[in-house]
């Protein structure tokens, strides 16, 4: 389809009537269409984007929900699994501390025995030692030869002589793998007391932590106080490695964070303290699958908005259209209805001024008749008058005057009289004839050469003579107004066919452009600027349908115009 075509149906054109001025408040159909669009658009896209909006804030937040929520629970019951997992060590080391005395536990036997069934129960014992109160490891069992150190001096004995139970950081020492260290004390008195110590491996610890790792983009592991990993992280550092991951103070409850990574990007982290041990748990999650997930459904619902816009826009574009379109159609008959009545009554005042002027015309005339006829009889009866002849020519002359006005005054009356239809016979040369009597003043006067060709043997037409009247002058009143002075119109009446005969007027005037062909019998349509009305050929084509004949245009600029006017020899009904 033609581009033209479809913004003609989307965005038309409101032209102003001829005889009207621009920017006329009865004619701002373009004015009525673009409000009408705004308010259509206004009304039917802002509901639809705050809409769109809010349910994009509202995805966000329920995928956000889902990451953060899985998050908070994981932490919670990981820190719940570590809390129980270090509980359980120290539990026993307190349970063996209290359960056997200092003498006991610095029998190797007994240690060992002890030792033996500790590994047996938790597996991941890796030595056992016994401290008196000045620091002297009296008893060890283990895969080192510790037996005799003093850790008098070391960080861990000073902190279990004040908290009692003390679990260390993850470190190296000279055994130079992680470990992690457990420590109980037992009062015995007189200020006296031993500390049972145990290594633990951290493989079985690390493992509970590791086991959150599980999807790709997510990451777990422990720091202590200075931010120091103890674990192993997947994404970000080794073990004993400095965190990149600054991680807010924590608490024993279970906390959510949105924060920016090393590069920059936004990560969610959840993070609680381990109670009763310097660690504190970290997740990482980087929110790739929500991002991915919103974008995608970014995507969608842009592709939604667009689509649905488009077609809103349509919508709205060609039902303001029709509805402009046909207000304007509306507008357009009724004003035509006006100036058709407004014409009919002025045609119809016209007349009957006509009749009124005839009638007293006639009144005179009739006189100036009777008195020309008597001055001739008187000359007759009169022979030896002189100048007889010359006299008796006078009153020839102004009795054919007399007669010529009374036949103009008579037709004029018979045009008047055509109001309603009165269907007759009629030569369709003589009703010419009579009508270029009417115009023939003017083609005299501007030199204008009106010739009148007609078939011979034509048959009389059933038609109106009034209606029919003012078609040809209406006709004839265009083609001499079309014409120079000195130009030509050329009338020819023939038959069109076995029951239609066709009337011809051709001109040489200037001709009617391309563009303005197509609605010349408009209403208020007209190519004379303001000295016509743009009614004339309108009601033509008015009278002509309604005498169920057919009128025909062809021009072009600069040659002429031809009308061709077709009718039925039987009217009919």
């Amino acid at each position: 389809m033609d581009f033209k075509v479809i913004k003609r149906m989307f965005i038309p054109e409101f032209p102003t009537p001829p005889g009207e001025k621009q920017g006329s408040q009865l004619f701002h159909y373009e004015r009525i269409w673009r409000w009408a669009v705004i308010a259509s658009v206004g009304v039917s896209f802002i509901p639809l984007v705050v809409l769109t909006v809010w349910n994009l804030f509202q995805y966000q937040k329920a995928l956000k929900a889902e990451i953060v929520f899985p998050v908070h629970n994981l932490v919670a019951n990981t820190q719940r699994s570590l809390s129980l997992f270090l509980d359980q060590r120290k539990s026993a080391l307190k349970f063996i501390a209290l359960d056997n005395t200092l003498e006991e536990l610095s029998n190797q036997a007994r240690l060992e025995e002890v030792f033996s069934n500790l590994k047996a129960a938790l597996g991941d014992i890796v030595d056992m030692g016994v401290i008196t109160s000045d620091g002297t490891q009296t008893a060890y069992v283990g895969p080192y030869n510790l037996l005799g150190a003093n850790y008098e001096q070391g960080h861990w004995f000073k902190e279990v002589l004040i908290r009692d139970v003390y679990v260390s950081d993850v470190f190296l020492g000279y055994r130079d793998f992680p470990h992690i260290v457990i420590a109980v004390k037992r009062d015995i008195g007189n200020s006296n007391f031993f500390v049972l110590r145990a290594t633990l491996d951290t493989k079985k610890f690390n493992g509970i932590v590791d086991a959150l790792n599980v999807r790709p983009g997510s990451d777990a592991f422990l720091v202590n106080a200075e931010g120091v990993i103890q674990t192993p992280s997947r994404l970000h550092g080794q073990v004993l490695e400095k965190s990149p991951v600054a991680v807010p103070q924590a608490s024993p409850q279970s906390e959510i964070a949105e924060i920016k990574d090393v590069d920059g990007n936004p990560v969610i982290i959840g993070y609680t303290r381990i109670e009763g041990s310097p660690f504190t748990l970290v997740v990482v999650k980087q929110p790739r699958e929500l991002w991915r997930n919103l974008e995608t459904f970014l995507v969608q619902l842009l592709g939604f908005l667009i689509v649905s816009s488009f077609v809103i826009l349509l919508v709205i574009l060609r039902i303001s259209t029709i509805m402009v379109e046909n207000m304007q159609e509306a507008d357009r008959k009724r004003i035509k209805i006006l100036h058709e009545i407004e014409y009919t009554a002025k045609m119809a005042s016209v007349g009957r001024l006509a009749a009124g002027v005839a009638h007293e015309i006639n009144n005179p005339l009739a006189i100036i008749n009777e008195k020309a006829g008597l001055i001739k009889d008187l000359l007759k009866a009169t022979p030896e008058l002189s100048n007889q002849e010359k006299l008796i020519r006078i009153a020839d002359s102004i009795l054919n005057s007399v007669k010529r006005c009374s036949t103009i005054t008579y037709r004029l009356l018979g045009f008047a009289r055509r109001i309603d239809v009165q269907t007759e016979l009629i030569d369709l040369r003589s009703l010419m004839e009579e009508v270029l009597s009417f115009l023939g003043k003017e083609a005299e006067f501007r030199n204008i050469q009106v010739t009148l060709k007609a078939e011979e043997n034509l048959p009389p037409i059933q038609s109106d003579r009034g209606q029919l009247q003012q078609v040809f002058i209406n006709i004839l009143n265009n083609a001499l107004a079309a014409v120079s002075d000195g130009g030509c119109v050329e009338v020819t009446i023939a038959r069109a066919g076995p029951d239609t005969v066709s009337l011809v007027v051709e001109d040489n005037g200037v001709g009617i452009p391309k563009k303005d062909l197509s609605r010349i019998f408009d209403p208020f349509f007209t190519t004379k600027g303001s000295k016509g009305t743009g009614l004339g050929l309108s009601i033509t084509y008015g009278i002509v349908q309604k005498l169920r004949g057919k009128i025909e245009v062809q021009s072009e600029v600069g040659k002429g115009t031809t009308f061709t006017v077709t009718l039925p020899l039987e009217r009919g009904m």
